[in-house]
C-alpha cells in the first residue's frame, strides 16, 4: 500500500465516523432536551404542590438552570467516533503530504482535508475545556460534507509544486490561514444556533410585512425541533462565538500581512488587486465589522450573529467561486 492509497482510504474513513458522529451526537442532544424538558416539567409541579411552604415542595434554585447530565452510549459513540475520525483525518493530510513531496495546502483538495482536520481538532480542544457537545452535530456534519466534497469533487493528482509556491512562506502563510478557517467553521456553528434559538425563544410576533412574516414562519418551525431545548441560552452561545471569532480574526489578520509579504517576495509588489487579494481583504473588513458591533451598544445579538455569518458566507466564496471563476494570480489555489 502507497501513501497515495493510505491517505485514500484514511479519509473516506474519517468521513464515514464523522457521519456516525453527527448522528450520535445528534440522538445525544435529543434526549439532553427531553431530560431538560422533564426537569422543567418536575419544577413546576413542585412550584404548583398544595404544600408550597414545604422544603420538599420548593424546587433547588442550585440546580434549576443547571444542564441535566445525560450518559448514554450515543454519548460515548458519538465523542469515540469523532476523536478516531480526527486521527484518520490527519493520518491522510499527512500522507498527502508524503505522496506530494511537500506541505499538503497547494490545491483546494489540500486545503478542504486540512481545513477539515483543523476544523474538528478546534471544536475538540473547545470541548476539552467546556461541554459543547451541543456544536458537534454542526461541525461534524460539516467535516462530513467537505470531506464527501474533496474526495470525490476537489481531488487533484500530486504534482510538483509552481515556482510562485517554492517558498517557506507557503508552510507560514497557508498553515495559519486554514487555523484560521478551522477556527471560523466553529464559530459559525455556535452563531447558528445562537440564531435558532434566539428565533424559537422569541416565537411569533405581530404580524406585518413579508419579512415579519417570514420571521414568523421560522418560529414556529423551529418551535417545533425540541432538541434545542439542548441548546444553552443565545447570550452563552453568542460569548462563545465572540470568542472563537476574535481568535480567528487574529489569525487572518496575520494570514492577510503575511500573503502581501510573499507576494513582494515571488511577485515584486504587496498588493496587485487580485481577485483572491480582494476577497481576502473583504473577509478581514466583514468579520473587524463583527467584532466592531459585538461590543458596541445595541449591535450585540442578533444584528451581529448576521454580520458574523456573512463573515462566513464570504470566507466561503473566497475559496469557491473566487478559486474556481475568477482568473488571477492564485488559480493554482
Amino acid at each position: 500500500m502507497n501513501a497515495q492509497e493510505l491517505s485514500w482510504i484514511a479519509l473516506w474513513g474519517a468521513a464515514a465516523l464523522y457521519a456516525i458522529a453527527m448522528v450520535a451526537s445528534s440522538i445525544h442532544l435529543s434526549r439532553v432536551a427531553d431530560a431538560k424538558a422533564s426537569a422543567k416539567g418536575k419544577v413546576a409541579a413542585a412550584v404548583g404542590a398544595p404544600h408550597a411552604g414545604d422544603a420538599a415542595a420548593s424546587p433547588p434554585t442550585a440546580s434549576a438552570g443547571r444542564q441535566p447530565a445525560v450518559a448514554s452510549k450515543a454519548t460515548g459513540i458519538a465523542r469515540s467516533t469523532t476523536l478516531v475520525g480526527a486521527l484518520l483525518n490527519g493520518i491522510g493530510v499527512v500522507t498527502r503530504g508524503i505522496e506530494a513531496g511537500h506541505a499538503p495546502w497547494s490545491t483546494m483538495y489540500e486545503y478542504t482535508i486540512t481545513g477539515t482536520f483543523v476544523a474538528v481538532v478546534v471544536f475538540l480542544i473547545v470541548q476539552s475545556r467546556r461541554d459543547v457537545s451541543y456544536l458537534a452535530p454542526g461541525v461534524t456534519g460539516f467535516a462530513t460534507i467537505a470531506l464527501g466534497i474533496g474526495l470525490t469533487t476537489l481531488y487533484q493528482a500530486s504534482t510538483g509544486l509552481q515556482p510562485a509556491l517554492q517558498s517557506f512562506w507557503l508552510v507560514i502563510h497557508v498553515s495559519i490561514a486554514i487555523i484560521a478557517t478551522g477556527v471560523f467553521i466553529v464559530a459559525a456553528v455556535a452563531t447558528v444556533l445562537q440564531l435558532m434559538r434566539d428565533y424559537r425563544d422569541e416565537g411569533p410576533v405581530a404580524s406585518g410585512g413579508p419579512i415579519r412574516r417570514w420571521r414568523n414562519a421560522n418560529a414556529r418551525l423551529l418551535g417545533r425541533w425540541k432538541w434545542l431545548e439542548a441548546v444553552p441560552s443565545p447570550p452563552t452561545l453568542e460569548a462563545l462565538s465572540f470568542r472563537l471569532h476574535a481568535v480567528g480574526f487574529v489569525l487572518w489578520t496575520f494570514t492577510v500581512m503575511a500573503g502581501a509579504v510573499w507576494a513582494e517576495h515571488a511577485w515584486g509588489r504587496y498588493w496587485g488587486w487580485d481577485p483572491k487579494e480582494v476577497w481576502s481583504f473583504i473577509i478581514w473588513v466583514v468579520y473587524a465589522a463583527y467584532l466592531h458591533a459585538r461590543t458596541t451598544q445595541g449591535w450585540a445579538g442578533r444584528r451581529s450573529a448576521v454580520i458574523a455569518l456573512i463573515g462566513f458566507v464570504t470566507l466561503i466564496m473566497n475559496f469557491t467561486v473566487v478559486n474556481l471563476y475568477f482568473q488571477g494570480m492564485h488559480t493554482y489555489a
